[in-house]
């Protein structure tokens, strides 16, 4: 297979292509999904706040205690830092995180009657939230369309020649463009899925990706299907493994 040429890409074809990529890796991972664990827009937002320099599998290990803890935002607003800060300690930089946390709380009592806001407007005027942090809440917790633009959508996207933007807002803007707006929540969730199980920031698995052919990065992996096998990680479904 010869790599893709997308130096003379017309924006039509690139559209085309983009939407073909997505179509196949939707079809590897139908199950794609938000891989915090939540049950409301508040833990939402504080997980994802939590998730920053630290992996969703260490969140997920702490926010049991830290939600039966702190139960809504006036708890957070009102938390003994100390205390906190001990139960935040796992995830890395628990310093700066307990007072996001704390000052967030204050933030949506004072003027959001402890709820967190379903628009983009509101959330990113809060502590500690971007427009990646508000995207994953407004898409996973008010099923409100986001492209999140994390380490792994960056890298892919332009790995895969959708756009050559490196500013996460630029990012957002081109690929949102690219792809229909009521795709761009599961689209996120495809592409970091991707980014952690299969095309890896040092050696992507290329010899069993299903969106080689047209990828103008193909050949920067390893090749053979047998030893690319071996570098998929995390779980796979058995479709994607037979298809592999």
């Amino acid at each position: 297979m010869k790599r893709i040429d997308i130096s003379a890409e017309t924006p039509v074809a690139r559209t085309r292509r983009v939407r073909r990529m997505y179509r196949e890796l939707h079809e590897l991972y139908p199950y794609a999904h938000c891989e915090l664990d939540f049950r409301s827009p508040l833990e939402l937002l504080v997980a994802t706040i939590l998730s920053a320099q630290t992996t969703d599998v260490g969140v997920n290990k702490v926010t049991p205690t830290l939600f039966a803890r702190y139960p809504d935002a006036a708890a957070y607003a009102g938390a003994d830092r100390a205390e906190l800060e001990e139960l935040l300690r796992p995830t890395g930089f628990f310093r700066a995180k307990a007072n996001s946390l704390i000052t967030l709380g204050q933030a949506l009592v004072e003027r959001f009657d402890g709820e967190v806001p379903p628009r983009m407007a509101d959330l990113v005027t809060l502590p500690g939230v971007g427009r990646k942090t508000a995207n994953v809440v407004l898409g996973n917790a008010f099923g409100i369309p986001g492209l999140t633009v994390d380490t792994h959508f960056g890298r892919l996207v332009r790995r895969m020649g959708w756009t050559d933007e490196t500013d996460p807002v630029k990012v957002e803007s081109a690929v949102g463009a690219l792809v229909p707006r009521k795709e761009w929540t599961m689209l996120s969730h495809v592409l970091i899925f991707h980014g952690r199980r299969m095309c890896h920031a040092k050696k992507p698995a290329c010899g069993v990706c299903p969106v080689a052919r047209w990828c103008p990065s193909y050949g920067e992996g390893e090749l053979d299907p047998d030893k690319a096998r071996k570098l998929l990680k995390y779980e796979m479904s058995p479709a994607a493994v037979a298809s592999a």
